[in-house]
């Protein structure tokens, strides 16, 4: 068999020495003609293969380059080098792949940035960064069927293709079959007859697996989602993309405050984990990201570096307040007074990022779950909060908001009451007709629901401390932009 290899982080851990192995992996770098350092993804840390003089022909060595693929078996000894305790003294030496060094694109020496590597994302997960970066988004996945799966959920898979647009936003990506070039066939009034499509009907890629997710919560009582979805923003930012991941779990006999400690305990769930079992490699990410402060102002400088920040989130409630004291908040900040908001504060607007990273990494310093949003603002399936005053109906909405991203989670408790529903749906101007299906819900068995959204990506940033939403995911969706 020609894998019988052993992994370079299951031999670090080992540390026992005089017996034979087999490893494959790539070259970082090779020093005078002996010694190689080798990674093979599996962790940051290389082993260190020492090539004895002799051993390989002259054509042999040269190939030896950073980049290059090899295979090497060889006997476990201790290592009389710094920063090591084992390596591996080479009896058989194969060359997988050659790697040209002169032109291969991840150069030690020239420590290329982020934004070079953006350009390269099909090589850049063999960097120390990404490899740590990865490999924490692997484990928060695993983390997040794991949080679920311990509490009984049932994972319901929702359509991306989809005929409805859960968020009432309109900006989707079309799904059709139809021709492009004008001859697609036409309805009386010009617009184009969709009824000849493949579907027999518009159809985009999902915005959101919600109100799916509702069916089935309405059988299983508790259900997620966890797939891709597509927003067709034109937001060219560090904080969006076209194509991302969402965690969506809906729950049956849930209100919001059962919705809110869900959500907190699910956050705080999937951090330990990650410190649990992925601690070497925050560990460099922490370093970096301490780097990373020094360049920057003082009054610019985070007031925590990235385990301290994640242990904070850990082992403490979040901060729970509502819209209103929220605005309230903000108004009497010396940041507003010194007019250093960029856009304006007042009651019933959509806080944006910089409001929402103030009452988070000023005033509360810690995550904040904000409650009880405008209803203008907000989706038509929010219930309507009971007791509003006239032109300030709320919702029972609730946005967590995390230092350093704002904006993590988004939900709400479901609006179940079919009268309340239908007539938000019509202010919604959102036609019932085509939306009977989620009406049934209401109309058979309805019950007191909620859910929530966490968007997966900015999870993996917060974890990360990745300031550029295109560094945790592997192939970055963005205007303009489809590599690979």
């Amino acid at each position: 068999m020609f894998n019988k290899r052993i992994k370079v982080k299951e031999l670090l851990q080992s540390e026992q020495t005089g017996h034979e192995v087999t490893v494959m992996g790539w070259v970082r770098t090779f020093r005078n003609n002996q010694f190689i350092a080798l990674n093979d993804g599996s962790t940051n840390n290389n082993i260190q293969v020492v090539v004895e003089l002799g051993l390989l022909d002259d054509a042999t060595l040269k190939r030896i380059t950073t980049g290059a693929s090899l295979k090497v078996v060889g006997e476990v000894v201790a290592s009389l080098g710094k920063g090591q305790k084992i390596e591996v003294k080479a009896k058989t030496l194969e060359i997988l792949g050659d790697s040209d060094a002169e032109k291969y694109p991840l150069q030690l020496k020239n420590r290329p940035t982020l934004e070079y590597l953006r350009e390269k994302a099909h090589l850049r997960f063999r960097t120390n960064t990404f490899g740590s970066v990865f490999r924490l988004r692997h484990s928060l996945a695993f983390a997040i069927h794991q949080f679920f799966n311990e509490k009984g959920f049932v994972y319901l898979h929702t359509p991306i293709i989809t005929s409805s647009d859960a968020e009432g936003a309109g900006e989707m990506f079309r799904v059709t079959t139809l021709p492009i070039d004008g001859s697609a066939p036409k309805n009386e009034d010009g617009s184009i007859d969709f009824r000849e499509d493949f579907f027999g009907k518009s159809t985009n890629l999902t915005v959101s697996g919600q109100l799916e997710g509702e069916l089935g919560a309405m059988a299983f009582s508790d259900i997620y989602t966890f797939g891709p979805t597509f927003r067709a923003e034109n937001s060219n930012t560090t904080r969006h993309l076209a194509e991302f991941w969402m965690i969506e779990p809906e729950v049956a006999f849930n209100d919001i405050e059962d919705n809110m400690n869900l959500a907190e305990e699910f956050i705080q769930y999937l951090i330990r984990y990650a410190m649990q079992h992925n601690m070497e490699d925050l560990e460099f990410l922490d370093a970096r990201l301490a780097e990373e402060e020094k360049q920057k102002p003082q009054n610019e400088r985070q007031e925590f570096g990235l385990i301290e920040k994640l242990k904070f989130v850990v082992d403490n409630k979040f901060e729970r307040i509502t819209y209103t004291e929220a605005i309230q908040i903000l108004l009497d900040s010396p940041h507003y007074k010194k007019k250093k908001f960029k856009y304006d504060v007042s009651w019933g607007i959509d806080m944006q990022s910089e409001h929402e990273r103030y009452l988070v990494e000023k005033h509360f310093k810690k995550p904040v779950i904000v409650t009880a949003y405008p209803a203008a603002i907000k989706a038509f399936y929010m219930r309507l909060n009971d007791g509003c005053e006239p032109g300030k109906e709320t919702v029972a909405a609730m946005d967590i908001l995390a230092p350093g991203i704002g904006e993590i989670v988004g939900g709400s408790q479901r609006e179940e009451r079919y009268d309340v529903l239908v007539k938000k749906m019509e202010q919604f101007d959102i036609p019932t007709h085509e939306m009977d299906w989620y009406l049934d819900t209401r109309r058979f068995g309805s019950v007191p629901h909620a859910g929530f959204g966490l968007g997966f990506e900015r999870m993996v940033q917060f974890v990360t401390g990745m300031t550029n939403i295109r560094d945790v995911i592997p192939f970055a969706r963005t205007p303009k932009n489809c590599e690979f």
